[in-house]
């Protein structure tokens, strides 16, 4: 089995229904998305299929690019670029196989269900202490080689902690992917030739470009030492570019002779050679130095710029900033992934109608997944919009963002003091989540108006801008406090004079010096300001 030719691939057509195909055939305008069963594996089938694309397509220079863009490639096309890459992705057979270690024979290592590539899999030591109460053992026990193949892929672009010797990724452990798409849709091709760089632009951008040997690319075409020396470390500079792709930290070998027939239990579809188990072993290629993945967007920690990865709370427009034009996040200086950051720089003109970007990821507690979170950030004309205008749009936007973190500590301090009469201590991310989903469309709806402006080359009236999003600050900071925490809760379980002085204390911070500080809007008259002062968030 050639995953180059092997139709593995799910996507799905303009009228919701599945095909799988080849991935020669991704340049067909009928497909939309890719549609496997599961959201993680959808997520890493796209980052295969630009990775792929980065790796094979012969495209030098944006001219190039845009041609491409505008009209896709056939499959006799795709098929001239992949065939030279044909030895890196047999999956099968007694030779190299595709992301799977080629030292490993079927008793060496340590033996484990097929069921444990995926990442949500209870853990060795769950299983041991009979604690596997939420994620249950058994669910998978057989996986056709497709869904093999991509549960496989997961875990090599995922790799979380997994024991003393059992690597991480080049990303960490779930990293936040952050994808452009169209939006609407136009096709599946034109989503996933938006994150593909011109040879000039990827070439530069990491590692060694002279590194053309095939396993400096893919690594399993070739033993660990070929690339790092026993128990060592992997540089970017020991490898191609092309290598930020076709990572692969952990050692696994598939067992294909263990078979069985059957439904496969993720994609149910029938097959005769179900795998059951797969071999593992520590100390695999260890990624450590200034990886920078054309993907995910990165933070600064000291004079190292770290991958970002998902966080409890989800993902939403408090990100959108940092992640599109690359700006202070919290106590965070963040940077794009590469693939926004040249689409907002060099692509204006490449490029026409609104797009998206599509970030998802795993909030992972060092070996255990707490959550998948994937969402659509809606870039609306910004890719449009000149310099000077992004710019203008950032200057905006950013005091907005100030003023949301604000109001919600003002928010979840006032209901806390409503709640309880000392300090309270515990997770009231509860608050937090309602706060940012109450007011997204808000903001959204400010930022199409804000970007429409830059656009048109019509100065934006930040004034105007940040006095309506105070507005609605307010009223939905106001609204949940009576509504649904406090207000709602039952009478004789209240203390009405603690939830008077709390709400007040609310009222008073949010029309207070600080909120409008950070919003960027003139401090009130003296006739008609508060006296009181506002507390500091920490």
């Amino acid at each position: 089995m050639n995953l180059l030719d092997e139709p593995w691939l799910p996507v799905r057509d303009d009228e919701n229904r599945r095909h799988w195909i080849a991935p020669a055939a991704l340049g067909d305008p009928a497909w939309v998305a890719f549609d496997a069963d599961r959201a993680d594996f959808n997520g890493a089938l796209a980052q295969f299929a630009i990775g792929l694309l980065q790796t094979a397509a012969p495209v030098k220079n944006a001219a190039q690019w845009r041609g491409l863009f505008q009209q896709p490639p056939d499959a006799m096309t795709l098929n001239d670029w992949f065939a030279p890459l044909r030895p890196a992705f047999e999956f099968d057979g007694d030779g190299a196989r595709f992301m799977q270690d080629r030292t490993l024979g079927p008793d060496e290592g340590a033996g484990n269900d097929i069921g444990a590539l995926l990442i949500e899999a209870p853990g060795e030591q769950t299983l041991k202490n009979n604690a596997d109460h939420f994620i249950k053992r058994g669910q998978v026990t057989a996986l056709c080689p497709v869904c093999a193949a991509t549960a496989l892929l997961t875990l090599q672009i995922n790799a979380p902690s997994g024991g003393a010797g059992h690597r991480t990724g080049l990303r960490g452990g779930g990293p936040l992917a952050t994808l452009v798409a169209c939006q609407p849709a136009r096709s599946l091709w034109h989503d996933l030739w938006l994150n593909v760089l011109e040879q000039e632009v990827f070439l530069a951008h990491s590692g060694d470009a002279s590194r053309t040997e095939p396993h400096f690319t893919f690594p399993w075409l070739a033993d660990i030492a070929a690339l790092q020396t026993a128990k060592g470390e992997l540089a970017p500079i020991q490898t191609h570019p092309a290598h930020l792709y076709w990572a692969m930290p952990r050692r696994i070998r598939l067992d294909f002779e263990a078979t069985c027939s059957g439904d496969c239990d993720i994609c149910g579809r029938h097959a005769d050679g179900l795998l059951q188990r797969y071999v593992t072993k520590n100390y695999g290629l260890n990624y450590k130095g200034a990886w920078n993945h054309p993907l995910s967007p990165y933070y600064q920690s000291g004079e190292d710029w770290l991958p970002m990865h998902p966080q409890p709370g989800g993902i939403g427009y408090r990100h959108w900033l940092g992640w599109v034009l690359g700006q202070a996040e919290g106590n965070k200086s963040v940077r794009p992934a590469r693939v926004v950051s040249h689409l907002c720089e060099r692509r204006r003109r490449d490029v026409s109608g609104q797009l998206r970007l599509w970030a998802f990821g795993y909030d992972m507690d060092n070996m255990k997944a707490r959550c998948w979170y994937e969402a659509q950030l809606p870039l609306y004309g910004l890719t449009a919009c000149e310099a000077d205008a992004q710019r203008e749009v950032e200057e905006s936007v950013r005091p907005w963002l100030a003023g949301a973190e604000l109001t919600v500590f003002f928010l979840r301090s006032a209901v806390k003091q409503a709640w309880f009469d000392d300090e309270a201590r515990g997770d009231f991310s509860v608050i937090d989540a309602s706060f940012w989903n109450a007011t997204e469309l808000a903001f959204y709806r400010l930022l199409r108006e804000a970007i429409d402006h830059a656009r048109r080359d019509s100065e934006i009236d930040a004034q105007s801008f940040a006095a309506e999003w105070h507005r609605q600050l307010r009223q939905v900071a106001v609204e949940l406090f009576d509504r649904q925490f406090v207000g709602a809760g039952a009478i004789e379980r209240q203390n009405p004079r603690r939830v008077a002085e709390a709400h007040r204390q609310l009222q008073r911070n949010l029309g207070g010096k600080k909120l409008r500080a950070a919003l960027g809007l003139p401090a009130l008259t003296n006739t008609t300001k508060t006296t009181e002062s506002d507390p500091v968030p920490t």
